[in-house]
């Protein structure tokens, strides 16, 4: 049996652990995006009850390895849960690994987008701001029409960086039982083994390619992000 006919038997749930891959990513992006900006601007706030927790946050976070907080939350989150259920009489509950698995990557990946979020708003030179207000600019008009798209042009090659780790982290979850494309290609390489010798060579080399795939695509995406935002200034490298 040769590798095409190999991969091409196991089509179907290859496909299927390819989508919950790319959910995985793309979900844990938003989640991602929503956490860092709340610290970014928790960590830029003047008011100490924002800016310590968000301090908290983005150390502890960065602080601990991926893995670890994947299980403290997966099966920490799993015995609060049950424990909680038993004492309200509640039947036995069961954390969705998907769900979760969006969770830790948004949560774990949050502590460094703000750090990308907060960079980039440090960029934005002063007297923008200050000309801005100077022309009696409301602090939502300054925010969204001076310092959000000045934002973006300094953090997009951070946030690039970021979303590229992100998808890659996404490995991960499978060991928490989620039918990814990794957990889905480890289980097809062993199981086809019998029949080619070769199995785990094609499968790995098809997770692989799906990795590549979605890297390829998001620094095309990237590098049309970077043009549009440097609409008029000269981008590095060209």
């Amino acid at each position: 049996m040769n590798g095409f006919s190999t991969l091409l038997e196991y089509r179907e749930v290859l496909l299927k652990g390819a989508w919950v891959t790319l959910e995985l990513s793309i979900f844990g992006l938003l989640v991602s995006l929503a956490f860092g900006l709340l610290a970014c601007l928790g960590k830029m706030s003047k008011n100490p009850w924002l800016r310590v927790p968000a301090y908290t946050y983005t150390t502890l976070v960065r602080g601990v390895p991926d893995l670890i907080q994947l299980f403290l939350i997966y099966y920490g989150g799993q015995y609060l849960l049950n424990a909680l259920a038993e004492k309200l009489g509640w039947p036995h509950l069961d954390m969705n690994p998907l769900g979760t698995g969006i969770f830790v990557i948004g949560f774990v990946m949050g502590a460094y987008m703000a750090e990308s979020f907060r960079g980039g708003f440090l960029a934005i030179p002063k007297g923008q701001i200050e000309a801005a207000r100077a022309y009696g600019l409301s602090r939502k008009s300054i925010f969204w029409r001076i310092s959000w798209p000045q934002m973006l042009r300094y953090a997009l090659p951070s946030l690039g960086n970021n979303w590229l780790v992100l998808m890659k982290n996404t490995a991960l979850v499978s060991i928490i039982g989620l039918q990814d494309i990794v957990r889905i290609a480890n289980a097809a390489a062993r199981s086809a083994q019998k029949k080619d010798l070769f199995a785990g060579f094609w499968f790995y080399g098809a997770m692989a390619a799906w990795f590549l795939i979605l890297t390829t695509f998001s620094i095309a995406i990237l590098w049309w992000l970077r043009r549009r935002y440097s609409a008029g200034y000269q981008i590095e490298g060209t």
